[in-house]
């Protein structure tokens, strides 16, 4: 059953599973040389609902939800930026705070290190809350 110098299974039967004959090793047969182009009908195009172009009131309600959440994102930024210079300039503005120790730690290493994961999440959940707004706002502008 052996091809002849390979040492391999031939065509006709490989790993124990019958090929027909003609069949290649993925069990298909050989190429025709062919190209087949399969396509669909022009605007066939099941489950897709055909919607009409957007007009001049559709871009500019898009391109004002574009600059709301994009103000959203700087603003959140820059708050989150400020806390954290904030944070870095009562610390080093204050020297006694060195002296301050939790658990062996002193407290700003606890400020700049710990307590910024909570600001990270706080800012997060406010951005998330004040986009899910702006895209409702949007939502209920363009279904009218």
């Amino acid at each position: 059953m052996s091809s002849p110098g390979t040492g391999s299974p031939g065509p006709a039967k490989v790993a124990g599973i019958p090929r027909p004959a003609g069949a290649g090793l993925d069990g298909l047969p050989p190429p025709t040389g062919n190209r087949v182009r399969v396509s669909a009908p022009a605007g066939s195009m099941p489950g897709i609902p055909h919607r009409p172009e957007p007009d001049a009131a559709d871009a500019f309600y898009v391109r004002s939800l574009i600059r709301s959440q994009l103000r959203l994102a700087v603003s959140v930024a820059l708050g989150f930026l400020l806390l954290l210079v904030g944070l870095a300039v009562m610390v080093t503005a204050w020297p006694q705070i060195h002296d301050i120790r939790l658990a062996t730690i002193p407290l700003p290493w606890w400020l700049l290190g710990v307590a910024v994961y909570p600001l990270i999440l706080l800012s997060a959940f406010l951005f998330n809350k004040a986009a899910a707004r702006n895209e409702a706002r949007y939502r209920s502008i363009v279904e009218k």
